[in-house]
């Protein structure tokens, strides 16, 4: 069964490059594009890792980390963001890894491969 991951990012084009990027390494890819439709597929799916974009509108990558722990706390979250300036937010400390977007993705794969690796070894 393939690991199932929940990309909240409100840029498209980079929505869409994460999706293929990641369906390319096995993964099925859910994407949303508000940080309100992210926490309707965490009522509704069963997801293995959520990616999380920072700046969005209207509810900030933040707050949507707050109510994912809230609901889910065991569920992994990566912050995958343009701004270094939130990793001293204490609320960012929360997340499972926090990493500055790259055009090669492979901090993010690796991250997200070390992460599910840990989780199925109850770790």
């Amino acid at each position: 069964m393939k690991n199932k991951i929940l990309i909240i990012e409100d840029n498209e084009n980079e929505r869409l490059l994460y999706k293929e990027e990641l369906e390319k390494e096995g993964y099925e890819v859910l994407t949303a594009s508000s940080g309100k439709e992210g926490l309707s597929f965490i009522e509704k799916e069963k997801l293995d890792i959520i990616i999380l974009d920072l700046r969005m509108p209207e509810m900030d990558g933040l707050e949507v980390l707050g109510k994912i722990l809230s609901k889910r706390k065991n569920l992994p979250v990566i912050i995958y963001t343009s701004y270094s300036q939130y990793r001293n937010n204490f609320l960012s400390w929360a997340a499972d890894a926090y990493i500055i977007k790259s055009s090669d993705m492979v901090e993010l794969k690796n991250k997200i491969r070390e992460i599910l690796r840990d989780k199925k070894n109850g770790l």
